[in-house]
């Protein structure tokens, strides 16, 4: 598995690698649900006293922070070890 993850993006760069497709899934999530359902239904326009604007901003951010953290952990999953850094242990049956 040579991939661009494995040899060390800098941090900002990996950022963006998972904070921009959660963006987008973000939009395309928060479109197909609210093609079903009415904002004005929600419990959170009731509870919080938000317009459908403010609960359109607010499930947004939920479902950006829900896919930035799917998005997150499989990033780490996929970053694998490198054999040859010094300090560097690992297991003895790493899957390469």
């Amino acid at each position: 598995m040579d991939s661009q993850l494995d040899k060390g993006l800098p941090p900002s760069r990996l950022a963006m690698v998972v904070l921009w497709p959660s963006f987008m899934m973000a939009g395309v999530l928060e479109a197909l649900i609210f093609a079903v359902v009415d904002p004005g239904d929600l419990w959170v326009s009731d509870q919080l006293g938000l317009s459908r604007q403010g609960c359109y901003t607010l499930v947004f951010l939920l479902l950006w922070l829900l896919v930035s953290i799917a998005a997150g952990i499989s990033v780490l999953l996929a970053r694998m070890p490198e054999d040859n850094e010094p300090g560097r242990r690992s297991a003895p049956h790493w899957p390469r």
